[in-house]
């Protein structure tokens, strides 16, 4: 069949060979074929304008972004969105046609095209995560090396260091065997060369959110800062992939599940879909700001008030989360700043 009958075009993603199925006007399969990533970048110039639908993976808005400079009409979909329209007997094709199908339909919800400034902010949300990590299992496996020796270190890494600072300054590590005593000289160094490796990486969002517009109006929320605001721009933009702000916060998982019984809701617990890394740093901003905000006289603060009044310290953390979530969307797709008193319109004469 001729590209010109193309209308829709479905590319299942590989590492180095993509599927691809093209259909027509009404639907139907008129072109299978497999190629590598460098002949599918040619193959951007050769094809009419048409829809091009991919799942939102790797490499992804790479080439959406290579796709829509020729002109056409990239749609980027959430894997779980393109599942249902995978027909049985899963394979790179059926893939490639399932996902052509669900660029189509009008009730998708699309990812937006990231740009270069996105995605290497990203990078550096994932690179600090990863040290974060590898801090964390330091952590934990130096409190487990001291329990074996009879040694209770306290709760939290900061009382853990002083505790270690201690144990090897005023006691010497007579507690220790010479080995331990290597083991743990060269966990402190560890330990202090993430700290500066993180500091490096919290230093770089700073900047960045001050030189950043939409950045700068997301810290004006409470418990959202450089981390929170960095990460929030570099993953939704200026927000309009939702069209609410209760979809923002479905889409961390930050809204709980519920269902009816005896014709009343019952509400579950969070349903902890979507992007991890998001609602992890929201939960923690929320923390951190949920009992200074609770003690403003402003609206934000009476509904954190009340809500710490009714609700566990836990589920009220991540409903703050929640609003925190949504104020986050409408800063963004309003271009205001956020005002924890609403401004008065002025009397009409």
């Amino acid at each position: 069949m001729a590209s010109a009958a193309i209308s829709v075009l479905g590319v299942d993603l590989g590492k180095n060979v993509c599927s691809m199925v093209g259909l027509d006007a009404s639907g139907k399969v008129v072109m299978r074929r497999k190629v590598r990533r460098e002949t599918l970048i040619g193959l951007a110039e050769k094809l009419p304008t048409c829809i091009v639908g991919m799942e939102a993976c790797c490499g992804a808005h790479h080439l959406g972004r290579i796709f829509a400079a020729r002109g056409h009409d990239v749609r980027l979909m959430s894997p779980e969105y393109v599942r249902p329209y995978v027909k049985a007997q899963k394979n790179d094709d059926r893939d490639a046609e399932g996902i052509a199908e669900a660029a189509t339909r009008p009730t998708m919800r699309f990812v937006d095209l990231k740009n270069q400034d996105q995605l290497d902010l990203q990078t550096l949300h994932r690179s600090r995560d990863r040290l974060v990590g590898e801090r964390t299992a330091l952590t934990n496996q130096l409190r487990a090396i001291l329990l074996e020796r009879g040694l209770i270190a306290p709760k939290g890494r900061r009382k853990l260091e002083e505790f270690v600072a201690e144990l090897m300054g005023e006691r010497g590590g007579a507690d220790l065997s010479p080995r331990m005593v290597m083991l743990v000289a060269d966990a402190r160094e560890q330990w202090a060369e993430l700290d500066r490796r993180i500091a490096a990486f919290d230093d770089e969002f700073v900047r960045w959110a001050k030189e950043n517009e939409e950045a700068r109006r997301l810290t004006t929320i409470p418990g959202v800062g450089a981390i929170v605001a960095s990460a929030l721009v570099a993953a939704i933009g200026h927000g309009e992939t939702f069209d609410r702000g209760r979809d923002l916060a479905a889409w961390l998982g930050l809204v709980p599940r519920q269902f009816t019984t005896g014709g009343k809701p019952k509400l579950l617990g969070i349903s902890k879909r979507g992007n991890k890394y998001l609602r992890k740093q929201l939960i923690h901003g929320a923390r951190a700001a949920l009992p200074h905000v609770a003690e403003r006289d402003t609206p934000l603060g009476r509904w954190a008030k009340a809500l710490m009044m009714r609700a566990h310290h836990n589920v009220a953390v991540v409903a703050f989360a929640n609003k925190l979530a949504r104020i986050a969307w409408a800063v963004l797709r309003r271009g205001e700043r956020f005002a924890a008193t609403p401004t008065r319109m002025p009397a009409t004469a």
